[in-house]
């Protein structure tokens, strides 16, 4: 591979007009097919072979009027009685809208709140959920008028919301702060911001591509985002850090430029493909929408690695020489790291006790996080969705706010039952009131809704959704979006293991291959599963105490979302993961080169240590900068990823990974003969005897600290 990656970077180098230009041609067809055949993310959610998908089949077949988009006007007079004129003037102009299948109107018990129902001929993925959205507002015009509080909800406003660019603009903001501390220099920290930012425009061009032909979630451009910005930034910094170490060596751009890539740059496609086997976990966890997410994300990190080995070769190339040349060693072991490895490798026996107590205690939480769906009530106050639900709950019970829909085939269960079940129903603890039913034209199907006495998201409602699921017969199937995001937690559930497997075997198998130990990607394996797991026990305390909730800008703690155990091992097991590979590739080119274990424990982190922390710092304040989203599911993540990316980069890789490493030895190093115990090494010294460029790479520089000190 480092032979491919060497001519990548020189070629980039040698002729950066070139590859800026096929880039530019690449991101503009990309662009311009996007927007000519792209689609727009939405909140659909399908699941092949459940009670919610059945029932939404008999619905789509047997009632093909009702199965487009809904959303939603309410509004609230306080002691004031409904305005029957702002109703029907808002009425009046919905009717006239184009699209609008029907529109009809509630009034609460109290006389003070109504409900402006819309249903639409088409589903919402065929709809601009933007443009509906605006005229619903529009429509609404006469009704804040006269209303104290009005609000838009349903699932085409759901849609709409998402990040409004704050959380990015602070990300980037932070990160060049870092970079200027790191570099020092505008332009070296203004490489890996292009490169970073070029990747996640792409990478949502093709989000919204893929949107034009299944469903997306409205989550997953701000996924793509944070992740794209992250890894983005960290793999353009690895490579020229890279360069400069070998500009500083005193040789010219391209070389610099070259070599830079074929060893660095080997790291950083062996770290892309890490994180792509944590989002190929993804594809196996028997949501369509949850794979495309994966999908999606995965897309974006591609689009990074490829970037940071042809385009910023090139850039490097043709400007990097107007980089000030630093008195200093850019790859100088930094001074602290170098005492904290010698401490810990004196005395890893303690200290790899003192972490694992620490990741521990940090994992207890974790054992008492409670799973359930989030609904509109626990979004920012402000929220227009938010806005709606409260409303709604007001004047029609909590429970409306989340209707069970009850779907019947006659045809199996025969016409007398739907009485008999509705009367089960109806007898069952928490059922608030039944919605009279519907017939399909052809009389076959037979619907109703049962309301519950709590919110969607309460345990109560959870309970009831299982009761009412084991009454039903044969024939009689349960959906809507609380039973629907019921089914999804429990295959998501189902398949969490699955998922934890394939990932672990494929990221042990990976480090195998690059790392040449069993061992060592044991360890790594390990001990990112316990940082993972640590993280997950912080993500219960932020979202499941009143502290941590207010602290996140949320009213009351919530429910850690069904999805998010196996949505976020999946994201962030290989986003931990790269630290290792370059921390440990620094310490396997140390080890090749002494031969001494401990000596290069202590020399590849103390060299790694600046460049990681670095890193770490700006994929943490990315990630935190989205933890302050109004969406419940990005602060999921953003807190997840913040929490595990600085566990993993501070007590896995600054004190875990030297005290095992430590106390493993010589036996680090093991690998069967079958498995080749000497292969080439891909870097410096591969590439001095195939190119001949002895003087293409510096001194591979070993700490002055004396073996028997750190012994």
């Amino acid at each position: 591979m480092s032979t491919v990656l060497y001519r990548l970077g020189r070629n980039g180098a040698r002729r950066p007009f070139l590859t800026l230009a096929i880039t530019a041609a690449v991101v503009a067809v990309i662009g311009f097919v996007s927007a000519g055949l792209g689609g727009a993310p939405h909140n659909t959610v399908d699941l092949p072979g459940t009670s919610s998908h059945a029932a939404t089949q008999l619905l789509e077949q047997r009632f093909p009027d009702e199965a487009g988009a809904r959303a939603h006007i309410a509004a609230d007079w306080g002691e004031a009685d409904v305005d029957e004129n702002a109703l029907d003037d808002t009425v009046a102009r919905l009717e006239q809208r184009d699209g609008v299948r029907e529109v009809a109107v509630r009034r609460s018990d109290s006389a003070n709140i109504a409900i402006v129902a819309v249903s639409y001929h088409r589903p919402a993925t065929e709809l601009s959920a933007t443009a509906e959205t605006d005229a619903l507002d529009r429509a609404a015009t006469p009704l804040r008028d006269s209303a104290d509080a009005v609000a838009v909800g349903g699932e085409l406003p759901e849609s709409v919301q998402g990040p409004d660019g704050t959380a990015e603009a602070v990300g980037v903001g932070v990160a060049l702060l870092i970079l200027l501390y790191a570099f020092g220099l505008l332009l070296a920290a203004g490489f890996p911001l292009l490169i970073a930012g070029l990747g996640v425009g792409t990478g949502m061009g093709l989000i919204m591509l893929i949107a034009g032909f299944t469903t997306v979630n409205t989550a997953t451009p701000t996924l793509g985002a944070m992740i794209g910005l992250g890894v983005g930034i960290d793999y353009a910094l690895f490579i020229v850090s890279r360069y400069r170490a070998h500009r500083h060596a005193g040789n010219d751009s391209v070389a610099s430029a070259a070599v830079a890539t074929a060893t660095a740059g080997h790291s950083v496609v062996i770290a892309g493909a890490t994180v792509l086997v944590g989002l190929t976990g993804l594809a196996l966890c028997g949501v369509p929408s949850f794979t495309t997410m994966g999908l999606a994300a995965g897309l974006v990190v591609i689009v990074e690695v490829l970037l940071s080995i042809t385009v910023l070769p090139a850039l490097l190339g043709r400007f990097g020489h107007r980089m000030r040349r630093s008195r200093r060693d850019p790859e100088q072991p930094a001074r602290w790291a170098a005492t904290l490895s010698a401490t810990v490798t004196r005395r890893p026996t303690a200290w790899l006790l003192t972490a694992l107590v620490l990741l521990t205690v940090l994992a207890v939480p974790v054992t008492g996080m409670r799973l359930g769906q989030n609904d509109a009530g626990a979004e920012a106050a402000d929220s227009t969705t938010r806005r709606a639900f409260d409303i709604v709950a007001e004047g029609f019970g909590p429970g409306a706010t989340g209707p069970l829909l009850i779907v019947v085939d006659t045809r199996r269960t025969g016409t007398a039952a739907v009485a008999d079940i509705r009367d089960r129903v109806a007898g069952l603890t928490g059922v608030e009131r039944l919605t009279p039913s519907r017939k399909s034209d052809d009389g076959t199907v037979t619907v109703f809704e049962a309301v519950g006495s709590q919110r969607p998201q309460s345990p109560e409602t959870e309970r009831l959704v299982r009761e009412v699921t084991r009454t039903l017969p044969d024939g009689a199937e349960l959906t809507g979006p609380t039973a629907i995001n019921m089914d999804m937690s429990g295959r998501l559930a189902d398949r969490l293991w699955l998922v934890i497997a394939v990932v672990l075997v494929l990221s042990f198998v990976l480090l195998v291959f690059m790392l040449r130990s069993l061992l060592i990607p044991l360890k790594a394996v390990l001990m990112n599963l316990l940082s993972v797991t640590a993280s997950f026990g912080v993500l219960t305390l932020a979202f499941q105490t009143h502290a941590g909730a207010r602290l996140l800008g949320l009213d009351d703690p919530v429910p850690i979302a069904g999805w998010a155990p196996l949505v976020l091992f999946a994201i962030l097991f290989g986003l931990s993961m790269d630290y290792e590979i370059f921390l440990l590739g620094r310490i396997r080119e140390a080890y090749l080169v002494s031969g001494d274990n401990t000596a290069a424990v202590v020399s590849g982190l103390s060299q790694a240590a600046r460049l990681i922390t670095a890193t770490a710092a700006i994929m943490v304040a990315v990630a935190l900068g989205f933890a302050f989203d109004s969406s419940v599911m990005v602060k999921i993540i953003g807190v997840g990823m913040a929490t595990a990316l600085l566990l993993d980069a501070t007590v896995v890789r600054m004190v875990l990974v030297p005290a095992t490493m430590t106390l493993l030895g010589r036996a680090n190093w093991y690998l069967p003969r079958w498995l080749g115990r000497h292969p080439s090494q891909p870097g410096a010294a591969e590439l001095e005897r195939k190119f001949g460029e002895a003087d293409a790479r510096p001194r591979l520089r070993q700490l002055r600290v004396p073996v028997a000190a750190v012994a």
